[in-house]
């Protein structure tokens, strides 16, 4: 029988908490970063931290400058 994910559990939270916030990411921000530091500790154990390993707070990622609107039409 095949282990346990054992960052399973803070994935689901993180879930719930989306779904429960109507995906507001800040709202779950406290499950977020206990699914980070699972992930931290556990990433090559965990399939689940497949995309937490190297991905980065919203306000790092907000950094970036939005696209031109010069396909956009009056």
């Amino acid at each position: 029988m095949p282990q346990k994910d054992p960052c399973q559990k803070q994935a689901c939270e993180i879930q719930k908490c989306l779904q429960a916030n109507r995906y507001v990411e800040s709202m779950c921000e406290d499950v977020i970063q206990e699914m980070r530091r699972c992930c931290e500790n556990l990433a090559g154990n965990s399939i689940c931290c497949s995309g937490f390993k190297t991905s980065q707070p919203p306000e790092e990622k907000r950094s970036h400058t939005s696209l031109p609107s010069s396909n956009v039409r009056a």
